[in-house]
């Protein structure tokens, strides 16, 4: 099963994972698997009132945040995907972003953004190139896996995130 991307028109943020994982992929879910902190971290962040569930993913959209990956092929982990895998996607995904004109894209790890770029050496936070017209910023994976990143640790990556939209909302959007 495909993972459907939830995107709209001019949102503050597009989440971007990797790839899906095969749990989330089987059910059709954003981030399903238990273990994956994604959920829990947007809301104590403070980009959702509350924890949103899996199945309820596309109200995501009401917080003017979106979710895509960049590789849609699903793998047990994200170490399974080729290096060509994501420059065969990049001119794709790069459209997808300049259609949906969000302000910042997050990536969710620093694979993502290293293959898209070709930068080797990527630093978490903003980056100093666009996607489309996007800003791009890194983020900590928040998989169960990435046990380099405590929850407090990734609440406050991800609040850093938010405040930097704050921000940013208060300048007009790029058209």
């Amino acid at each position: 099963m495909k993972l459907e991307d939830i995107l709209a028109d001019r949102l503050a943020v597009v989440f971007c994972g990797i790839n899906p994982g095969k749990g989330s992929a089987a059910v059709g879910l954003h981030f399903a698997n238990r273990s994956n902190r994604f959920w829990r971290t947007l809301h104590l962040a403070g980009f959702t009132p509350d924890e949103i569930r899996p199945e309820d993913g596309r109200t995501l959209l009401r917080y003017r945040c979106g979710l895509t990956t960049v590789v849609e092929r699903p793998t047990a982990s994200a170490s399974e995907l080729a290096r060509h895998e994501f420059k065969d996607v990049a001119a794709a995904f790069e459209h997808k972003v300049r259609d949906c004109r969000p302000r910042f894209v997050a990536f969710l790890g620093k694979a993502g953004y290293s293959a898209l770029s070709g930068q080797q050496a990527v630093a978490w936070g903003l980056q100093s190139g666009l996607i489309g017209d996007a800003a791009a910023w890194v983020l900590p994976n928040p998989s169960g896996r990435n046990l380099a990143f405590s929850l407090d640790q990734l609440v406050d990556a991800y609040a850093q995130l938010r405040k930097a939209i704050a921000q940013a909302e208060q300048q007009p959007l790029i058209s």
